[in-house]
């Protein structure tokens, strides 16, 4: 039985990549929407700079992936 967070992971090489490079955007910008807040005010939840950090390794591994290989010898 697969758990929630590995259902998560998989999910992002199952979707196409316009809707991946709009789902990096958007948790970019929460990202710094995050930042910002920390300047400002307190963030009632410090664990989501983690958790938008490593959703956005994710994306990009799995965009790299998709990406032709072109490897200069």
């Amino acid at each position: 039985m697969a758990t929630k967070k590995t259902k998560e992971k998989q999910g992002f090489k199952d979707k196409e990549t316009p809707a991946l490079a709009e789902e990096l955007k958007g948790l970019r910008r929460k990202l710094f929407e995050l930042r910002t807040q920390a300047v400002t005010e307190k963030v009632e939840d410090t664990t989501q700079f983690r958790k938008n950090r490593r959703d956005v390794a994710r994306i990009l591994t799995a965009l790299r992936q998709r990406a032709p290989q072109t490897t200069a010898k």
